[in-house]
């Protein structure tokens, strides 16, 4: 049973997953350079971001009393939008803000609602906007002219849980030609108030991992993604969860499903365990629990392991623990010190200048994939 100080401290590492971004240092000017975000509703031309980071929102709301958007301001608020003369709202983040991707909404009046400019995901326990402020190094993730691998929805018998379930499944560029070979296989968990969409949707998984295969740089492997939440956790309360009932279903349910209607390759060293935020939580107390099961594990802005934590490091072919930059990089780093010292083969990552945030997610995605079922 772990101590109430430490589920204070996940309750605080898990409330905000991927919706905070960090304001940087604000340029002397503004470059009046802005363009439609690219996760824009079609034909929508705001919300904008321009070169430097900083994002531009005009809200249709001529009735309002006041508009804030959640982004730009941090803890002071959000950014606050001034009301036009032809009755629209507009206004511009204080500073430029973290490359990658965000959650944000609108506060008309007191109530919260989604931009219409904008496209939805699922964050933060319901459907949000998103804007991508765009990367320096977005290229590992970009939608390229390569072999592309297959996202599938299944839906799964969960007799635990009495409930049908579904999870997505990547299956790499090839899996549907050469029907005599299998494949090793990854479970990827999002993080807290996020859903098996998460890492398609706004962590690109299936482009990193298209992009690795064709540079082969990765090895072909199957991604496995489901939702995590399944005592239903809700906001405050953390200290509440249990794993037990998402591990029987991980581990009983889906695993065997997965077996059965894919091509996989058996057995401990063909699979891989991993997480962002809460997910790596997951992760962590699974692997633990579940020695057997899983050889591959990562933790992504979801804690770290310690050498006693492991009973019997044989069975443990890799441990990849990573962060941003903005989170807590020493600890990542001196816990792998501390694993690479009892014999573990175990490696760190941090993404400089981001926080608790998908940019985070996807550069540890395209570090990690590489070094699997080797």
């Amino acid at each position: 049973m772990m101590k109430k100080k430490h589920f204070l401290k996940l309750a605080l590492l898990f409330t905000f997953v991927g919706g905070m971004c960090v304001a940087q240092t604000p340029p002397s000017k503004i470059i009046e350079d802005f363009k439609p975000s690219e996760l824009n509703q079609p034909g929508k031309e705001y919300p904008q971001v321009n070169s430097q980071g900083y994002a531009r929102f005009r809200v249709d709301v001529p009735e309002a009393g006041s508009v804030r958007v959640s982004l730009g301001l941090g803890g002071r608020g959000g950014t606050k939008l001034e009301k036009m003369e032809d009755g629209s709202w507009m206004g511009t983040t204080e500073g430029p803000m973290d490359e990658g991707f965000h959650y944000y909404h609108l506060t008309i009046d007191g109530g919260i609602f989604n931009d219409p400019g904008a496209m939805n995901y699922f964050g933060s326990l319901r459907w949000e906007s998103g804007i991508e402020i765009p990367a320096h190094d977005c290229d590992f993730f970009a939608l390229k002219d390569v072999p592309h691998g297959n996202v599938q929805q299944i839906l799964f018998s969960s007799k635990s849980t009495n409930t049908v379930r579904r999870a997505f499944v990547y299956t790499p560029p090839g899996y549907g030609k050469n029907l005599t070979e299998k494949y090793p296989v990854l479970y990827l968990q999002h993080g807290w108030g996020e859903d098996e969409t998460a890492w398609t949707n706004q962590g690109h998984a299936n482009l990193i991992m298209d992009n690795l295969i064709a540079e082969g740089k990765s090895k072909p492997f199957i991604i496995v993604m489901t939702y995590g939440m399944t005592n239903e956790t809700k906001i405050g309360g953390l200290k509440s969860f249990d794993i037990t009932p998402f591990q029987t279903v991980l581990v009983d349910e889906l695993i065997p499903y997965i077996d059965v209607n894919f091509r996989t390759l058996n057995g401990a060293e063909n699979r891989a365990m991993a997480g962002l935020s809460m997910g790596g939580f997951e992760t962590k107390l699974i692997t633990l629990n579940k020695p057997a099961v899983f050889s591959y594990y990562a933790l992504l802005s979801g804690g770290v392991y310690a050498p006693e934590d492991i009973k019997d490091k044989s069975t443990v072919k890799l441990i990849f623990e990573s962060c941003g930059s903005r989170e807590n990089p020493e600890r990542v780093n001196s816990s792998v010190k501390s694993l690479k010292e009892a014999g573990f083969n175990a490696v760190s990552y941090v993404s400089e200048n981001t926080g608790h945030e998908f940019l985070t997610w996807r550069r540890s995605l395209k570090e990690f994939a590489p070094k699997l079922f080797k």
